[in-house]
């Protein structure tokens, strides 16, 4: 059951069924629904902390400090799904992500990212994209509407002129 259903008919009319699930919070494990960020351009981001683009962090943090009145929301989902990168607890997550990076954008535990056991969020993603991750900082840009999606590999660095167009062009349609 969506929280859509819980939250009343209201709600509901207005979370995209993408968005339209739950998952624990990395910081104490707490449900977080994702229809609070609903009508925001979402980029959703499987991260690591052992990674060589996990200098990424501070890209990803300076881009949603600067376009979060914009309506930005920059969502993180560790993975372990590359080269064993992701080792760690949720806690242990957490504080490496604060400490290193001083990251306070939205980040949520653990998620597989690929194969039979991908968690609800990323296959949808890559089905309306055909583009499953192939690494760790796969990102994937959410418009406004919760329809438009875009994909953008581990190589797209968080100031990559590509994702910024496409990221403005997403905050300026209302």
């Amino acid at each position: 059951m969506g929280w859509g259903v819980l939250l009343g008919s209201a709600q509901a009319a207005t979370c995209p069924a993408l968005l339209d699930r739950t998952v624990p919070r990395l910081q104490d494990e707490q449900p977080q629904s994702l229809c609070q960020y609903a009508g925001k351009v979402v980029l959703v981001v499987n991260t690591a902390s052992q990674c060589g683009f996990t200098p990424q962090y501070k890209g990803l943090e300076a881009l949603y400090e600067r376009y979060r009145a914009e309506g930005l929301v920059v969502l993180g989902f560790p993975s372990n799904d590359f080269g064993n990168q992701e080792p760690g607890s949720s806690t242990e997550i957490a504080e490496f992500c604060e400490n290193q990076f001083a990251v306070k954008f939205p980040m949520f535990t653990k998620v597989v990212v690929k194969g039979a056991k991908v968690h609800p969020l990323y296959a949808e993603l890559a089905q309306r994209t055909g583009k499953t991750p192939l690494w760790n900082f796969h990102k994937y840009l959410i418009g406004r509407d919760g329809q438009t999606v875009r994909s953008y590999t581990s190589l797209t660095a968080p100031d990559d002129a590509t994702l910024l167009r496409d990221m403005r062009a997403m905050l300026g349609a209302r």
